[in-house]
């Protein structure tokens, strides 16, 4: 396997303390729990102060990524109780042991680790991008297990179609690649730093020059904090192979859509389309940002989310 160690400060790789408040450290705890085989790596963000709205939400990251990724959004929330575990095969999680990586399969994974930390009914459940996927597939195969469902920069339709397709799979054809050369090779060319900042410059909207280099030191050391190339591959066509859409009509669940103007992965005319195909949906949309809410807008994003839970409350 190809492992990687990765850290776990909970402000992420030296991040500028300008970019969190000073009591975050203090309601950070690491744990591990194991889950069919596996050991996962787990953050719980306790509330400051516990109080009737106080609740606790499952977060489940994008691609590539890690528990550090929504730090900033778990930040500005300091009255809810969140719980950020790093997916099986990203960050300091281990890969399942036999089980290919699939939307099923994370799927499966909510169920055990939540089973694992006795989380009830009135879990809140939260996904970005790629855990967009997850967490609506997961919610619509077992209704009532969580309430509600909140999605970031949701993946609203098929990856391989439409006019970013051929992007798309160009992307699988790298991956593939890269999963077929010699190991070191494989890695260094997945690992590359060049590649992955065009990513993040293509990415990141802001005009904040700080900010900017805040968001590509968090791409840079995280990234690429995969357990092996197998399991990489097989996550990321997971990722461009389902969609939040294809599990709409059976969400009957009020459904939080947070939605970036300038997202060009998910881009907004797929997220009214999404809309008006869930049952009982909400969409907010953040002007200039694009598929970076989490790093770059994590105040209205925070709003958004207080706002929705209020109006339903457990």
């Amino acid at each position: 396997m190809d492992n990687v160690d990765t850290a776990h400060s909970p402000k992420g790789a030296q991040a500028p303390s300008e970019f969190f408040s000073e009591s975050l450290q203090g309601r950070t705890h690491a744990s591990e729990v194991e889950v069919d085989g596996s050991k996962v790596a787990y953050w719980t963000y306790e509330p400051v102060t516990v109080t009737p709205l106080t609740r606790t939400i499952l977060v489940i990251h994008g691609f590539r990524g890690d528990h550090h990724g929504l730090l900033r959004v778990a930040d500005q929330l300091p009255g809810m109780r969140i719980i950020m575990p790093d997916l099986p095969a990203f960050g300091s999680s281990e890969p399942f042991v036999h089980d290919e990586h699939s939307v099923e399969r994370y799927g499966k994974f909510i169920s055990g680790f939540m089973a694992a930390l006795d989380l009830n009914d009135e879990t809140v459940l939260l996904g970005h991008s790629f855990g967009s996927i997850v967490a609506s597939h997961f919610a619509a195969a077992n209704p009532g297990t969580v309430y509600p469902l909140i999605l970031i920069n949701p993946i609203a339709a098929p990856a391989l179609e439409g006019p970013k397709g051929i992007m798309t799979k160009l992307a699988v054809l790298y991956y593939q690649a890269s999963a077929k050369l010699p190991r070191q090779l494989g890695l260094a060319v997945l690992r590359n730093r060049v590649i992955v900042r065009i990513m993040s410059i293509t990415m990141a909207k802001t005009k904040d020059r700080a900010l900017r280099r805040f968001i590509h030191g968090q791409h840079d050391a995280y990234f690429s904090a995969f357990a092996d190339r197998k399991s990489l591959l097989e996550s990321f066509k997971a990722s461009v192979s389902g969609n939040v859409a294809e599990v709409a009509g059976k969400l009957t669940l009020p459904v939080l859509l947070i939605a970036g103007e300038k997202d060009e992965i998910a881009t907004l005319p797929n997220q009214h389309k999404l809309m008006k195909r869930l049952p009982d949906a909400k969409l907010e949309v953040i002007p200039d940002v694009g598929h970076l809410i989490h790093y770059e807008t994590p105040v209205p994003a925070a709003e958004a989310i207080r706002t929705f839970l209020e109006e339903h409350p457990a």
